[in-house]
């Protein structure tokens, strides 16, 4: 298992310890983060599980794929560090990372 902490916009913290295979995303609506809504079910097809990886995190966790940056297009205040959760995978070298919800999603 890998920790990973979401933290919302009023600074709530919500560690969750992830298997390792899945996604941020469906270990976030799996653990009723607020903020992540995942309403395509984790296709890549929206954009409603924008989180923004923590600044000493990016490295390890890449950059979004061609098919991931054109659907952050639709998300709200998209920034450097803005990933869709629904691609982030979880494994081992993840364990301890932090994702940061957004204000809104799209």
């Amino acid at each position: 298992m890998t920790t990973i902490t979401f933290v919302t916009m009023d600074g709530a913290r919500y560690p969750i310890e992830a298997p390792d295979g899945s996604t941020a995303m469906e270990n976030a609506v799996r653990h009723d983060v607020p903020g992540i809504d995942a309403d395509c079910g984790g296709a890549c097809a929206c954009a409603t599980c924008h989180v923004y990886v923590a600044e000493d995190w990016r490295e390890a966790v890449g950059e979004p794929a061609e098919m991931e940056e054109d659907m952050l297009d639709f998300a709200y205040d998209v920034r450097p560090n803005s990933r869709l959760s629904c691609q982030i995978r979880v494994r081992p070298e993840l364990d301890g990372l932090v994702l940061n919800v957004p204000e809104r999603q799209g």
